[in-house]
This record gives C-alpha cells, structure tokens and sequence, in this order.
C-alpha cells in the first residue's frame, strides 16, 4: 500500500498565512482604541520619548536629585506607555481579559501622568539650564496628555455605567404591590 493513500483524507495542507494583509499590518490592529484615544496614545509615546532624550543631553546639573528623579520617571513613563500600546495593538489584547487592560490602562495613566506632572515640577525647579526647561516642556506636555487621556477613560466608563444602569419609571414603581 501506498503512504500517500493512508494519508491523504486524514492530513491537511497547512493553510498559510492569511489572505490579505501580510506582515505587520496583519498582525498590528489600532481598531481597539477610538481614534483620539490611539492620538493620546501616540502622543503620550512620543512626548515621554522626547523629554527622556532632551533629559540626556543635560551634561551639568547643580541639583541633580530632580534631573535623576525626572529621567526615571520620563523613561518609565515611556516603557510603560509603549507596552500598553503593544497590548492594544497584538493579539495578546484577545488572550488577556479586556476588563483588566482596561483597568490597568485607567490606574497607570492616572499614575503616570500625576507623578510626570510632578517630576517636571520638581525638575524645572531645581535646575535652571535652557536644556532643562525644554526637557522640562515636554514633560509638562506628555503629563497633560497622560492626564487628557485618563479623562477621555473616566468620560467612556461613565458613559458605559450609564448605559449599563436600568432605567425605571415611576409608573412602574406605582404599579409595584407593596408588599411583593
């Protein structure tokens, strides 16, 4: 007998990839987040990138617990955003529980964006340098966008509690026996 009677109708041809969009954009989705939550996003990445570069070029500091404090916190802010980012992004977002992405995206943006806030505070004053203050910028900007985004959360998970909530109307209440 023949191998290749025996198993062809119990073998199947290994289907490839997928028709369509291949590489990245295959495996890359931005469609979880609405449009200004990928901007605040983005953004967030991008301005934490710039005040951690801007931040290393500072060659001399005359307080530096302020400088350390604020490279620590920029760089974080970064790695953290990035890593959300990638979340939303890759399939990982369909194997983890979305409810815990999301909650974890609420309470880090909160985090990240009140102690940015407060790293640029402490940074800019107690370093007076040109280079300080446009590390210190972008900063107080990647803060606000952290903190515009937390706002953008906390609008949709109001909106969601509200749709969620059951809308009872008096009549139905009047109608209620009362000792039901």
């Amino acid at each position: 007998m023949e191998n290749g009677a025996v198993y062809s109708p119990t073998t199947e041809e290994d289907p490839g990839p997928a028709r369509g969009a291949r590489g990245l954009a295959a495996y890359c989705s931005l469609t979880r987040l609405p449009w200004y939550r990928r901007l605040f996003k983005g953004l967030q990445l991008l301005l934490s990138l710039l005040a951690f570069i801007c931040e290393e070029v500072i060659s001399v500091c005359t307080l530096c617990g302020g400088l350390y404090f604020f490279e620590f916190v920029s760089c974080s802010a970064f790695l953290l955003s990035l890593l959300l980012l990638i979340v939303y992004c890759t399939p990982l977002y369909d194997r983890v529980d979305a409810g815990k992405v999301k909650s974890s995206d609420f309470y880090i943006t909160l985090g990240i964006g009140c102690i940015f806030l407060l790293a640029s505070i402490i940074f800019v004053s107690t370093d007076v340098q040109t280079e300080a203050n446009v590390a210190s910028s972008f900063g107080f900007i990647a803060s606000f966008m952290f903190l515009f985004d937390f706002v953008a959360m906390l609008y949709e998970k109001r909106q969601e509690a509200q749709l969620r909530k059951p809308e009872t109307t008096k009549a139905e209440a009047l109608t209620e026996p009362l000792n039901a």
